[in-house]
């Protein structure tokens, strides 16, 4: 099943696009999974994903840890921390 991600910020820098629709294999499952499998994707995925430290998640809008279930996701996005201003 597809799912719609989007990134923000930075991440969407260095990915080169804001949004993509991507079908990973069933065995990613969590969002840490999703991550790892998303870097192998080119170059700029690998470069915009390399700190995981320092990324913030959440699925279908909600944010979450990277230990996350993706099962039944519809949209993943992937962006730098909020910081208030």
């Amino acid at each position: 099943m597809a799912i719609r991600m989007l990134y923000f910020a930075w991440v969407r820098e260095r990915v080169g696009t804001g949004e993509e629709l991507v079908d990973p294999p069933a065995d990613v499952t969590t969002v840490a999974a999703l991550v790892d499998w998303l870097a192998m994707r080119s170059a700029g995925h690998a470069d915009a994903l390399a700190e995981r430290g320092r990324l913030r998640a959440a699925v279908d809008q909600a944010f979450v840890t990277p230990d996350a279930s993706i099962t039944g996701a519809r949209e993943v996005a992937i962006f730098p921390p909020v910081t208030g201003g």
